[in-house]
């Protein structure tokens, strides 16, 4: 019996034209082989599984052919191309980096580039996981990677190229890999499985794909063991099953409960799947991946990003359609942040439930937002600012001359009415029956006719109380004040400035200006006050100097700033204290440091500072400051 070979060794491609998905990288390698423009080192980066080793072998294997075809490729059939099948050929070295990191590795790298290839053109040195090097070891590497000898040729090969340093990369050209599409997976998956002779259902293989993320290792592997799971045939539930992946069907189902309302169908499927073994994080992560797919296939232009099963893509074109926009995005809301919150919850499986719970509410919920008909409209839209009617001011109507004090009373014995502006309830009914605001003659519009605010307010207040004490009409009309001509406004300004005017006068009348021995009794009760408190300040304020300056301001001196800093915390307080004891607001003070020698006392040398000493030390020795300019020496001071 044969040993048997995974696919993923068995069928590792041998030429250029073999490698799935990266044809921009073998089209330029095979162009600089053709045209003798190889580099002296490549650098190959990319995801996992995509060809980054196998590449390298083949330009190892064609730069060293024989017999180059003309496309670029390997004649497989020369000495040297058959020895590197074989694994046996001297002029090609790998190097695992994960296991040979250190500094002497890379010494004995170094060692063996000196020596020229014994058959061939070309000594290559393939570099696998280079990223893993210790930073001597690239140190260690750097000088030969520059200037290398001609016949040696580095290939450098890593998943992680911002783990390599500048300087390696700066020596290198490099090559991006990119992850295999699913169709060119599919497509080599495909013709694997006709070589083997299994029977394989595209979506099966679709899935396989899909699962594998652009990685062609990967799916290779995926493509053994489901083989081996099901003796050669390959079908799409057995597929889902041995991947543990959820049928896009249960998605949909779950989707129809939601649009529904219907939570009872929605918490039976999810416990259908759970019985099946499918975590709950599993079931968030799928949901949303679908809802994803169906806002995709909204657009036409966007739905060549829709990666499903094709027996399935026509379904989700027509359900992603029929669906709301907004619907599928705040679902997607939802489930992120239940997927985020997922490990931190206790009891898992409700903490599912209750995302699927929001989900078939989440069309209610929207509805009730949005303002559609059968719901409540926005509290936002249906907010209106407040529109306030101009009540023109009350007046009396009657004759044309009852505009006048002495008219009043004539209009009052004639039958005159009270008109206001408005139309509101508080309006009195006229003699002739129409209501009032809807006399014809707009007498309030004249501006001679204007009254005061204060005749206003007279008014209104005596025909509020006639109203209240149920007075007869005639009784009410002829309590109200004449009418005199005026401004409101005007009015108004003149009772603010008369106001203003005695509180000025009041305050003139009992302001004090400041007194020494008045101003030290005030300062000294306050300080008693901190003394009653036990603040430590009031040692700072008995110490202090009190210097009168202009009739309210003065000055208060400390011989420290500690004192002055005490004080300066109680400035407001105490700012209020003096001010209402000599009743004036005006006054103000400034605390200043002022350094204080007695008498007695005399004042204690200051010691020198550093630039003193030096021109004490110059006056006496002039030769150092000779020495200083001759050597040009500065002084930190």
């Amino acid at each position: 019996m044969d040993k048997f070979i995974v696919s993923a060794r068995k069928y590792r491609p041998q030429g250029f034209s073999t490698v799935v998905g990266q044809s921009h990288i073998t089209t330029t390698l095979k162009n600089a082989i053709k045209n003798n423009q190889l580099a002296h080192a490549f650098l190959f980066c990319g995801p996992r599984g995509v060809g980054k080793t196998t590449c390298a072998r083949i330009l190892a294997k064609t730069i060293n052919c024989e017999n180059v075809g003309a496309d670029g490729e390997a004649c497989n059939k020369c000495h040297s191309c058959v020895s590197f099948n074989d694994g046996i050929s001297m002029n090609i070295h790998e190097l695992d980096a994960a296991s040979n990191n250190s500094v002497d590795d890379i010494r004995t790298l170094v060692e063996q580039v000196r020596f020229a290839p014994q058959a061939g053109r070309y000594k290559v040195y393939i570099i696998d996981e280079v990223h893993m090097l210790s930073s001597s070891a690239f140190n260690a590497f750097l000088k030969t990677l520059e200037e290398p000898p001609p016949y040696a040729i580095f290939i450098l090969a890593t998943t992680e190229k911002h783990k390599i340093l500048p300087t390696i990369l700066s020596r290198c050209q490099i090559f991006d890999f990119k992850r295999i599409t699913t169709a060119d997976t599919v497509d080599h998956l495909q013709e694997i499985c006709d070589k083997e002779e299994i029977k394989a259902e595209k979506p099966a293989l679709q899935v396989i794909a899909q699962k594998s993320e652009g990685c062609m290792r990967d799916a290779l592997s995926i493509l053994d063991k489901i083989v081996s799971f099901t003796n050669g045939e390959l079908s799409y539930a057995n597929t889902l099953e041995h991947l543990n992946i959820l049928d896009a069907d249960y998605y949909f189902r779950i989707l129809d409960a939601m649009q529904q309302q219907n939570l009872s169908d929605a918490l039976l499927l999810y416990d259908d799947i759970n019985r099946k073994g499918f975590e709950g994080d599993l079931v968030l992560n799928g949901l949303a991946e679908f809802i994803r797919n169906l806002l995709v296939c909204k657009d036409e232009r966007v739905a060549v990003l829709l990666e499903v099963v094709e027996s399935f893509k026509d379904r989700y074109i027509t359900a992603g359609k029929a669906a709301d926009a907004a619907y599928l995005i705040s679902g997607l809301n939802i489930l992120n942040e239940a997927e985020l919150n997922y490990k931190s919850a206790r009891n898992k499986r409700l903490h599912v439930e209750l995302a699927l719970i929001k989900l078939c509410y989440l069309g209610q919920a929207l509805q009730l937002t949005s303002g559609e008909p059968g719901g409540k409209k926005k509290q936002v839209d249906s907010l209106r600012p407040v529109s306030f009617r101009n009540i023109p001011a009350m007046e009396l109507v009657g004759s044309a001359n009852a505009r006048t004090a002495g008219g009043t009373a004539k209009a009052a014995s004639s039958g005159s009415t009270i008109k206001t502006g408005g139309t509101g309830s508080g309006n009195y009914e006229q003699p002739d029956g129409r209501e009032d605001g809807r006399t014809e003659n707009r007498e309030d519009k004249q501006p001679e006719n204007r009254k005061t605010e204060g005749q206003e307010g007279g008014a209104k207040l005596l025909i509020e109380t006639g109203v209240k004490e149920k007075l007869p009409v005639q009784t009410i009309r002829q309590s109200v004040p004449p009418v005199t001509g005026g401004s409101t406004l005007g009015s108004l300004s003149k009772i603010r400035q008369q106001f203003s005017n005695r509180q000025q006068q009041d305050e003139g009348n009992s302001r004090k200006d400041l007194e020494p021995e008045a101003l030290q009794k005030v300062w000294q009760a306050y300080a008693d006050k901190l003394r009653e408190n036990k603040n430590p300040a009031v040692q700072s304020m008995e110490m202090a100097v009190l210097r009168i300056t202009s009739a309210n301001s003065f000055e208060v001196v400390s011989s420290n700033n500690l004192e002055q800093k005490f004080i300066e915390g109680e400035k407001r307080i105490l700012s209020e204290h003096i001010q209402q004891a000599f009743s004036n607001k005006t006054i103000s003070f400034a605390v200043i440091v002022e350094e204080r020698v007695s008498d007695n006392e005399e004042p204690a040398e200051r010691p020198l500072n550093r630039r003193e000493q030096f021109l004490q030390i110059i006056e006496l020795y002039p030769l150092v400051k000779e020495l200083k300019d001759r050597l040009k020496l500065e002084l930190d001071y």
